[in-house]
């Protein structure tokens, strides 16, 4: 069995990976890149692989960075099949087309820039249409069914519990009386998350692609989450204010539903229950079409929720459902709701603050002191949500700048992701040891520490695979090739790194020089030695913009 890496290596998106087993070659996902503008530059790549030659996939689940580049690869040849848990063909079928659209108005607003410049338009790397007719090739799995894919290859599809039809991915290949199982994490979930059930943990594998998204860092726990939510909520609501959630629209937007349904059971406290009435009193705005139908797909597919959540429904409950909630469907409706200055709070998608109608909101409420935005999920390097979550004090939406004079707060308790101790948790479940395991699906620091850590406690080898590189899964893992291709993007993407670290680096020197400059302590020898070192600073981004 061979393994080549060409996603979500030292990254948390772009998910890719060609298997080569038993006389075939597929796929393990074939994701988006997103955030940084360097990464998205890559989804126009040509492929490192024919599409025609590819026999079939397997995919992890529905998330855009697992699964949006199909419609691509469709177009371009490979014709399937996709095997993928029922709720992520559903899923698929919303959401594919629904990155189509976005791909479709992306390219008409860059091409709007470069004819002006007058250079050559840029094509949609795909379109919905595309998107659409790629749905056919899809075939729905079950969890804990074995399937023969070919000949001396089957594979079985477990609950991952990040999302909702999410999968890891076990594989097994026959050689004679000899076997190999390898087995793809795809995302793994939070032991706590709402509506869904814990990941299976498997009991043995020859090697593990795992994903490492918080291997270095816990997240809160679930009743610690609940309050803080409530407090933040109901104090921005008592000053009159909005709460704004950036929320994904496949995954979180359910689970916060269900969080705010279900947080009145959990005390019995009298200022708990005041704050909670005042949550209850404000409208819940659903802002997001993709947000309204994805509920619509978790309705449909409830038989895939955790044992609470399945005897609430018996019960007659709908645990998505409660007073207040309100979706909005069209344009208009979203915009009506930042002429209303009622106290609301609105769930609005990207999560990540690139796209859609979060960006609108952002614009009316950002600069409003009274008003609260709360981020519940992961935010990725060079992207709208990172620079609020970590302190910009002006950022630019729709070419205007805006003050961020809001409160911004993280709660890392919502992630869909496990953390340090979910991910070693699922590596000590194995009763048979993974004779290597694969880091993926990670920040370099974050895959660094949790390598550390699984070397150290369990005692066995890790490998951060780079981008194109290949390997052999023999009884002593061999690096048999790496694609070189992708250098000259890898560097350009350093670059562009830099500089953004460079711009929060500055930011925070901004805020540290003028609170010293301010300070009656300070000397003025002291002031002019600062004075010096900026001067020098402006010399020197000055040789590099001239350069």
């Amino acid at each position: 069995m061979k393994i080549t890496f060409l996603g979500a290596t030292k990254t948390v998106t772009g998910s890719n990976f060609l298997v080569e087993a038993a006389g075939k070659k597929f796929l393990v996902d074939c994701g988006m890149y997103q955030g940084k503008g360097t990464s998205e530059e890559e989804n126009y790549e040509p492929f490192d692989y024919n599409p025609e030659e590819i026999d079939f996939m397997l995919l992890t689940h529905a998330h855009i960075d697992h699964s949006g580049r199909i419609p691509r690869l469709y177009k371009e040849g490979f014709k399937g099949p996709i095997y993928a848990q029922k709720a992520t063909c559903d899923l698929c079928a919303l959401m594919l087309p629904d990155s189509g659209h976005i791909q479709e108005m992306e390219s008409e607003w860059k091409n709007r820039k470069r004819i002006r410049k007058g250079e050559q338009e840029l094509q949609p790397i795909y379109t919905a249409q595309d998107a659409v007719e790629c749905l056919e090739i899809f075939k729905e799995v079950n969890y804990d069914e074995i399937i023969e894919v070919a000949p001396n290859l089957t594979v079985r599809f477990n609950d991952a519990g990040h999302m909702l039809g999410s999968s890891s991915i076990e594989i097994w290949e026959k050689e004679g009386e000899k076997s190999t199982k390898a087995v793809f994490t795809g995302d793994l979930g939070n032991n706590d998350i709402p509506l869904l059930g814990q990941p299976t943990m498997l009991n043995a594998a020859d090697y593990l692609i795992m994903e490492s998204t918080y291997g270095n860092r816990l997240h809160t726990r679930n009743d610690q989450k609940a309050e803080i939510f409530l407090n933040i909520v109901s104090e921005t609501i008592e000053k009159q204010g909005t709460v704004v959630i950036p929320s994904f629209a496949v995954g979180r937007t359910q689970e916060i539903l269900y969080e705010l349904n279900k947080i009145k059971e959990n005390t019995t406290d009298e200022e708990f229950l005041r704050k909670y009435r005042t949550l209850m009193k404000c409208p819940v705005y659903v802002d997001s079409p993709l947000a309204i139908s994805a509920t619509e797909v978790f309705r449909e597919n409830m038989n895939l929720f955790d044992d609470e959540t399945r005897q609430r429904i018996q019960n007659g409950e709908n645990p998505l459902e409660f007073p207040g909630l309100k979706f909005t469907r069209t344009a208009e409706e979203s915009m009506a709701l930042n002429e209303d200055k009622t106290p609301s709070i609105i769930i609005s998608a990207s999560g990540m603050c690139e796209v859609g109608r979060i960006k609108h909101h952002l614009k009316h409420h950002l600069w409003e002191p009274n008003s609260t935005i709360l981020f519940v999920g992961y935010q990725a390097p060079g992207t709208l949500g990172h620079s609020i979550v970590n302190g910009a004090k002006k950022v630019k939406i729709f070419g205007e700048e805006i003050a961020v004079k809001a409160r911004i707060e993280y709660i890392e308790g919502y992630s869909g992701h496990a953390d340090q101790e979910g991910l070693m948790n699922y590596v000590y479940s194995f009763i048979k040891k993974p004779k290597h395991i694969f880091l993926v699906h990670g920040e370099s620091d974050s895959q660094e520490i949790l390598k550390e850590k699984i070397m150290q406690e369990v005692g066995v080898e890790v490998t951060i695979p780079d981008y194109g590189e290949t390997y052999e899964l023999n009884e002593n893992i061999e690096l048999i090739n790496k694609i070189e291709r992708h250098r000259p993007i890898q560097i350009r993407q350093e670059v562009l790194n830099r500089l953004f670290k460079l711009k929060e680096e500055i930011l925070d020197m901004e805020n540290f020089v003028r609170e010293d400059v301010q300070s009656p302590e300070l000397k003025d020898v002291d002031i002019f030695r600062i004075n010096e070192k900026i001067k020098d600073l402006e010399k020197q981004i000055l040789n590099i913009i001239e350069g």
